[in-house]
């Protein structure tokens, strides 16, 4: 056997002998313990099924570049189980390959079974087929060794447990248990009209070094902004998880370094910014003027119950037949809809009468619409278009909260001619005929293109199709859908989700002034286009397919690619630090102060405590032209503030971008 065939033996070998050596994983007050060693774990939360597994090996790199050694998901019951006992473990599903990608890249995995994750999840609680779900995920993932007991890299496995954004208050009840901190919310789910939350970098950074500072042992941070602190908890990881715990002061350790994202039009195309259309109309017929569905009953049933989570779309039915000597066709009749949330589309006699939706912010998201309607001697059919968009899901008795439309629904001609149609037989249908026969699929949309109409290209059509070339490079993709309504968009059959950019959030709610990260943090606090992953990308033609349900304007929609166009840092004195991007050499320095510089990223302001020194002078002659400069933050080099806690914030501009 020849050097090289010994040395190749020997790797496997040890592989195979690392893979079955199985971790003894424990705790004390102070941490979990590994094989003997107290250790600190830094958990990264990555979600599998809001990424590509072409992603993963990408993402997992990044958070162990970052400083992690650990990575933690949920396991996402309601897309594995859509229907009972109806299971998806494929594509970016595959919980088993992504567990073992982890393990591939030397992390430890934490693994969260649920019982739901907030932010997709359309309904909640602890329902009674948990046992058998949490049983199913437990036993794959026995059967693949994935346990630390069995060789595995699953060190920790939970139910649910939402934490918040400060967990250093938290003491365990038992005393030779350490503080644990699975879910630090980094950020937090949109919801329609409301403001886009973003948690800055610097609270995210203070939130983690003040729990280890009481003594905690387990966060999940965002990637990057925090390298720094993770390499200081690393280097002092038998301090802190040995001894006793005291508060000791943190002075400067939390210091932020971002990058400000720029998007570039599509350069694959000749006219990025005008794609070619084509349009089919979703077919209602049989619902509005025909009246036909799955289910009648001489009832109004409840959304949840009816649809049974098989779509956001329900069908609510029902016709009146109109004597020639009834007093309702002596005037104007106004049809009256009591509704729960969320979205109302009405058709009376096959005409689209109207629309109306729940407010966002109002606790009682109910409300009533109203249409003047012109009843006519024989049958008349009202038929109601039902839209949810996401089931209230956590606090007390909300199981008990209904969804779309309820009774009564009344035909009313004055106070004292009403009709109620509430025990009327109501016809009911699931779902809408252009996503049930799977429009947006490539295959389907091209083999019935004879079906899509090119010209003239009206705005008020439910269902787009357009064809577009993948932007050039491996940039993120982006597709900007403003100017749309509200429906949902496919690319090449993948559904990149639901839009609503015609709901705008409230001014009020969308501050205009530098987001201030001091004091506590909430959802609304700090407030600020739909990503397309590379592998749902083809070379040569793509298909994007939208369904509007508002008939917006798709002469807006542009794809673009996502970059670095600037980087800042915002650090305290006596601090070495660096600036670099990519390889690519800094082109400028924006903007460049030391002493109380206020803002954030992209928006930096003077303070009148700043130093008088030209530090942006200083900064262009050391740094402009090169692909990183480096330097220590100190009085000798940028002058003397008055200001007693001393800060440089730059902002540097990339090469190729202008601002």
């Amino acid at each position: 056997m020849n050097r090289f065939n010994i040395l190749f033996s020997s790797i496997i070998f040890s592989f195979i002998l690392f893979l079955s050596n199985a971790l003894n994983v424990t705790h004390d007050s102070r941490s979990i313990i590994i094989n003997g060693n107290h250790r600190i774990i830094l958990s990264g939360s990555i979600h599998y099924p809001r990424s590509t597994a072409q992603m993963w090996p990408d993402l997992i790199g990044k958070a162990k570049e970052g400083g992690l050694n650990a990575v933690e998901t949920y396991v996402f019951w309601n897309a594995h189980e859509p229907a009972r006992r109806q299971y998806d473990f494929s594509g970016n599903l595959n919980l088993i390959r992504f567990l073992k990608t982890i393990q591939d890249q030397g992390l430890y995995a934490i693994l969260r079974i649920g019982p739901y994750t907030c932010a997709e999840w359309n309904y909640g609680g602890f329902p009674n087929e948990m046992k058998n779900f949490t049983t199913l995920i437990v036993d794959m993932v026995k059967k693949e060794k994935l346990f630390a007991s069995q060789g595995g890299n699953i060190i920790l496995a939970q139910l649910e447990t939402c934490n918040g954004w400060y967990c250093d208050e938290y003491k365990p009840k038992d005393p030779n248990t350490p503080k644990m901190w699975t879910e630090n919310w980094t950020g937090w789910f949109k919801s329609w009209g409301g403001a886009d939350p973003l948690r800055t970098a610097e609270d995210l950074s203070y939130s983690v070094a003040r729990f280890f500072q009481k003594g905690g042992n387990l966060n999940q941070p965002k990637w990057g902004h925090l390298k720094q602190l993770h390499d200081v908890l690393h280097s002092i990881e038998y301090t802190l998880t040995n001894g006793d715990v005291k508060n000791e002061k943190l002075n400067d350790l939390v210091s932020a370094q971002t990058s400000l994202m720029v998007k570039k039009l599509n350069k694959a195309e000749d006219e990025p910014s005008s794609l070619k259309w084509m349009w089919r109309p979703e077919l209602i017929e049989s619902a509005s003027v025909q009246g036909r569905g799955d289910v009648s009953v001489n009832k109004i049933v409840d959304q949840k119950d009816m649809a049974n989570d098989a779509s956001d779309y329900l069908w609510y039915m029902t016709s009146i037949d109109v004597a020639k000597d009834d007093l309702m066709l002596n005037g104007t009749v106004t049809l009256c809809v009591n509704d729960t949330g969320h979205v109302l589309h009405a058709f009376f006699n096959g005409e689209y009468i109207g629309s109306e939706w729940s407010k966002y912010g109002d606790n009682n998201v109910t409300y009533v619409f109203e249409r003047d309607i012109k009843l006519s001697p024989g049958k008349n059919l009202i038929s109601l278009l039902s839209v949810t968009v996401g089931f209230k899901n956590y606090g007390p008795m909300f199981d008990l909260v209904g969804a779309g439309i309820t009774s009564p629904i009344e035909l009313v001609l004055s106070k004292n001619v009403i009709k109620d149609l509430s025990s009327n037989k109501w016809t009911y249908k699931v779902g809408l005929n252009g996503i049930s026969s799977k429009f947006f699929d490539t295959d389907c949309a091209l083999k019935s293109s004879s079906k899509w109409v090119s010209d003239p290209i009206p705005i008020d059509k439910e269902l787009h199709l357009t064809t577009f070339k993948a932007p050039l490079g491996n940039k993120p993709v982006v597709v900007d859908l403003l100017g749309l309504g509200k429906g949902m968009a496919w690319v090449n059959g993948h559904s990149l989700g639901s839009y609503w950019p015609s709901y705008i959030a409230d001014k009020k709610l969308c501050k205009t002034e530098t987001c201030d990260y001091r004091g506590r943090y909430s959802d609304s606090k700090c407030v600020s286009k739909y990503h397309v992953p590379r592998s749902f990308l083809k070379d040569g033609e793509n298909t994007l397919v939208l369904f509007e349900e508002f008939g917006g304007n798709p002469f807006a929609v542009q794809f673009q690619t996502v970059e670095i166009g600037s980087i800042c840092i915002n650090t305290h004195e006596g601090k070495e630090v660096k600036l670099s991007c990519q390889d690519r050499p800094i082109s400028k320095i924006k903007f460049a102060s030391f002493g109380s510089p206020q803002g954030v990223c992209g928006s930096f302001d003077k303070s009148e405590y700043d130093s008088e020194v030209d530090v942006l002078s200083i900064l262009e002659k050391e740094c402009v032209g090169k692909e990183s400069c480096s330097f220590k933050i100190t009085e000798d080099k940028f002058g003397k503030p008055s200001c007693e806690i001393k800060k440089l914030a730059v902002e540097a501009v990339y090469k190729d971008f202008t601002f």
